[in-house]
């Protein structure tokens, strides 16, 4: 196998525990982004009305096996927020009614439910999963708890941000199902993670990034609508595709594809992408990340003077992990981390808790955690940043 680490764009002189806010790109997967980018300025008419439409054609039938879905049951857009906001624009809610979700998601989601609920007078109902979370039906228990005759919509996600759990969406996709509710799954951290089989899970929309542990370029996302939800789905932008001249025969993909003038190289380069992660052996990668995490976490659990806020297996763990701290500045604790010790990693809010969050990729080592534990413990030993 490569060097892996070598491989990486990421500046050598920083310990990035990070990957899970913005992901990392490397060498050759960015080579083949800016291939397309030469490309489209060599010649942007004929690469944007010709090779483009080939080249995402081409980018669809690579990912859709990874994914577990058809080719024309998705599309590529620049991230999770643009998915979600184009779902929640389409659907038809309005006063009395309800959608179910938790305390856990996203803050970019959270603004965008609360945004169209003020403005068409439903409810976004967040409903609280405490910690530590102790089983799958312990979450499924706290979870339905909040179901009611108003609601309308569940919407989830696949893997936490800030608490980095993963949530049993199999579950709750099926039940949603049988109650007749629409089930929306938020899977940005999921792909190139744990497995992903839409067929399987069976959501009425899931939108999941290929930039965060896919190792995509910035701004490569997807999001699939089930063929019941595909006529309902108003695109973000309208444009060429609506009334288009030249129809595709799929009403869907003309309407959320054909977009105007735009860099779509994030998207093409998929196939380089999906060839990257094959060539590297990176389920393994995964695999090695993942064992790493659960075999830490304790330790900084013990440091920190806390504990885990889940079982640690699989089912609940993956690459990243969040430990709950006790701090009077997380800002300054951030800060510290980076400004003094090169450390990049994120503190995590949720309610009125804090949590730090470490990423394991490829590219880390046993190193890298060393360099965290000794920045803590000097944090702690000359600071009052860290209780």
């Amino acid at each position: 196998m490569k060097n892996i680490k070598a491989q990486f764009l990421l500046d050598p002189e920083v310990v990035y525990l990070n990957h899970g806010s913005f992901g990392a790109c490397p060498q050759p997967i960015f080579d083949s982004f800016q291939h397309w980018q030469r490309e489209l300025e060599r010649e942007p008419v004929q690469f944007i009305t010709k090779t483009a439409v080939k080249a995402l054609e081409d980018a669809k039938r690579a990912l859709a096996p990874y994914i577990g879905c058809r080719p024309e049951d998705f599309f590529f857009t620049q991230n999770p927020t643009a998915a979600v906001n184009q779902i929640v624009r389409s659907l038809d809610l309005g006063p009395g009614d309800e959608v179910l979700t938790t305390n856990h998601e996203y803050g970019a989601m959270d603004r965008t439910w609360r945004f169209y609920a003020l403005k068409k007078g439903y409810r976004y109902v967040q409903q609280d999963i405490p910690l530590p979370v102790q089983s799958k039906e312990q979450i499924l228990d706290a979870f339905w708890k909040g179901l009611t005759p108003n609601t309308r919509a569940v919407f989830i996600s696949h893997m936490t941000s800030a608490t980095a759990l993963i949530f049993p969406v199999q579950e709750i996709c099926e039940k949603a199902k049988e109650l007749g509710l629409i089930c929306i799954i938020d899977g940005a951290h999921v792909p190139g993670h744990i497995p992903l089989d839409i067929a399987l899970l069976q959501p009425d929309y899931y939108t999941g990034t290929l930039h965060k542990w896919m190792l995509a370029p910035k701004g490569s996302s997807f999001l699939y609508v089930a063929k019941q939800h595909q006529a309902a789905l108003d695109p973000l932008i309208v444009s060429w595709g609506y009334e288009s001249e030249m129809p595709s025969g799929n009403t869907f993909l003309d309407y959320n594809e054909i977009q105007g003038t735009r860099d779509i190289s994030a998207f093409l380069c998929t196939p380089a992408v999906l060839h990257f992660l094959q060539e590297n052996q990176w389920a393994d990668v995964s695999r090695r990340c993942k064992e790493t995490i659960r075999q830490h976490y304790p330790e900084f659990c013990d440091l920190l003077h806390t504990r885990p806020i889940c079982p640690l297996t699989d089912e609940f763990l993956g690459q990243m992990c969040s430990i709950p701290i006790q701090t009077p500045n997380p800002v300054a604790l951030k800060e510290t981390l980076w400004e003094q010790h090169k450390i990049e990693i994120p503190i995590m809010k949720r309610g009125n808790d804090y949590l730090l969050r470490i990423s394991m990729q490829g590219y880390n080592s046993e190193a890298d955690l060393a360099r965290l534990r000794a920045a803590l413990l000097d944090i702690r030993q000359h600071t009052d940043l860290l209780a």
